[in-house]
């Protein structure tokens, strides 16, 4: 078995007015080696998911372990260095610094592990080249277009050679022939030693997927597996 990332009984519930249960009990296993698309309704908790699963939120109930090590949702500091290391993230909107050129949006990124600037730099360079953006280095977000902001935001999710992806609307805000082309070179970053999990509307890209989930209730439904 490769299951990797093995949530259990997970719960999220946000308290305003009055308490509101996004996701119940829910229970799954994510595999090295697949990607994964989640569907739902807006509001029906994919963001949610992924903010837990990114160490960003904790659950109100439940567990999430990566490989045998559970994560211990108090520990803070050691969840953001599991974070750095072990998870790359990708927004629907950029998310880029304004005032940095691409190439600094992703080498930055790179600095807190590494601690050697140059070899930062080498590394972004050529994800820049391998994202296709090598004559694009210097130019800042408000210079790029909306796919090219995209495939910068590919980049830095990839310069610690996370073992786990996540995609939140990767393509949401792209046209459609930008938008194949961003979520093509997303699925090629795959590999037997990585997982990718991405959240969308779009069923066309869902079903590109290894396996289709959708919360439902929530709660997680596979629609159709591959795997």
């Amino acid at each position: 078995m490769n299951n990797f990332i093995k949530l259990s009984n997970i719960s999220k519930s946000f308290t305003h007015h009055k308490d509101v249960r996004v996701l119940k009990k829910l229970t799954y296993n994510f595999k090295l080696g697949k990607i994964y698309s989640l569907m739902g309704p807006s509001g029906s908790g994919k963001s949610t998911l992924l903010n837990l699963l990114s160490l960003i939120d904790r659950p109100s109930g439940g567990t999430i372990k990566y490989g045998n090590y559970q994560i211990d949702f108090q520990n803070t500091n050691y969840n953001d260095i599991l974070r750095a290391n072990k998870i790359g993230i990708i927004y629907q909107q950029d998310n880029l610094l304004p005032d940095f050129t691409a190439l600094e949006n992703v080498y930055l990124a790179n600095l807190a592990i590494e601690k050697n600037k140059e070899i930062s730099v080498t590394k972004s360079k050529k994800l820049l080249r391998k994202v296709g953006l090598s004559n694009r280095i210097y130019h800042y977000p408000t210079e790029l277009s909306g796919g090219e902001k995209q495939r910068v935001s590919i980049a830095r999710a990839l310069i610690n050679d996370p073992q786990i992806i996540l995609a939140d609307e990767p393509t949401g805000s792209l046209d459609l022939t930008t938008a194949k082309s961003v979520f093509g070179l997303l699925k090629k970053q795959i590999n037997a030693n990585r997982l990718i999990i991405f959240a969308t509307h779009n069923r066309f890209f869902a079903k590109k997927s290894d396996c289709m989930l959708e919360i439902v209730n929530g709660n997680i439904k596979t629609i159709n597996a591959r795997i």
